[in-house]
């Protein structure tokens, strides 16, 4: 591993202008590569890993069994065609768990 504590998994042309910043880049083409690139990453030690959404739908098992662990924190990003709204429904529901409520709702309805 490198000295990087990031690493960025996705779609060739959503991840490599990551590399620009320093960050540890696994360009995959599919589903199964974007899974061995996960768990390199994971088992890299790596405290933050971004995946794209599209990838990261297609291991959701996975994601969920590591949800609650402190490290790493998996954060989805879109990928180069746009976002999913992934990304924000599991912020969403990462934060009605924790506050007991859908505040996110409670703001719309304002």
């Amino acid at each position: 591993m490198s000295t990087s504590n990031i690493a960025v998994i996705g779609d060739r042309d959503s991840v490599f202008c990551f590399n620009a910043i320093g960050v540890d880049v696994f360009p995959v083409a599919d589903g199964a590569q974007a899974r061995e690139a996960f768990e390199r990453a994971y088992r890299g030690g790596y405290a933050i890993i971004f995946i794209t959404e599209a990838f990261a739908s297609q291991m959701e098992d996975r994601l969920r069994e590591l949800a609650w662990r402190p490290l790493p924190s998996v954060v989805l990003i879109p990928d180069n065609r746009g976002s999913r709204g992934l990304g924000l429904t599991k912020v969403r529901e990462t934060v009605k768990k924790a506050v007991g409520a859908d505040i996110f709702a409670e703001e719309r309805e304002r």
